[in-house]
């Protein structure tokens, strides 16, 4: 495979995973279920209510990590 072509399925495959995450915490949130993540080295759990903070949060800065 070209470099190129490499590049275009890498980029593919990142925001499939970054829409899988993002539906997976929308779906928590929808449930009333926390979510437990990993922000500056320490596990921090979330209830449902504090998803939407987090969510806008990620969004900003998109370096949290899902540890569900």
């Amino acid at each position: 495979m070209a470099e190129q072509e490499l590049e275009l399925l890498s980029s593919k495959i990142d925001a499939g995973v970054k829409a899988a995450i993002a539906a997976a915490i929308e779906r928590h949130r929808q449930l009333g279920q926390s979510i437990s993540i990993m922000q500056n080295g320490k596990v921090v759990t979330l209830t449902a209510d504090e998803i939407s903070a987090f969510q806008n949060q990620q969004n900003s800065h998109n370096k949290i990590n899902l540890i569900d």
